[in-house]
């Protein structure tokens, strides 16, 4: 099992940025690929962004291309989502997750609980 605890977002108006870490415990963090979904109101969830076990390796989805990054850190145990230049069509909750390889990002195994981002325009 790994448990995931994603935090830190918030409001925020079209333009500014967030930044927030997921804290992973159980299975050890480093042999997880580590991934980022959100879903807004209505719409079905989304890949967003997903990082190897390595760290090697950066996925994402067009439309956050150049604004956000994931990043990891296997030391803590953590991997953070920096957003950048955020955009309204960017309100959604977003979810920390884990997969077992890179192979499998989309079908993740372990989910945190979400986070609420919106962005005011």
């Amino acid at each position: 099992q790994v448990q995931l605890v994603d935090s830190g977002g918030g409001l925020v108006q079209a333009g500014g940025s967030l930044r927030f870490p997921c804290v992973a415990s159980g299975r050890p963090f480093s042999t997880h690929a580590m991934v980022w979904f959100r879903q807004a109101l209505g719409k079905e969830r989304e890949f967003v962004s997903a990082r190897s076990s390595s760290g090697r390796n950066t996925y994402y989805v067009d439309s956050v291309v150049g604004r956000f990054a994931i990043s990891r850190d296997n030391a803590k145990d953590t991997v953070y989502l920096q957003m950048n230049n955020l955009k309204p069509e960017d309100t959604a909750v977003y979810y920390c997750t884990a997969a077992s390889n890179i192979a499998t990002m989309k079908t993740p195994e372990y989910w945190g609980q979400g986070t609420q981002v919106t962005v005011s325009s």
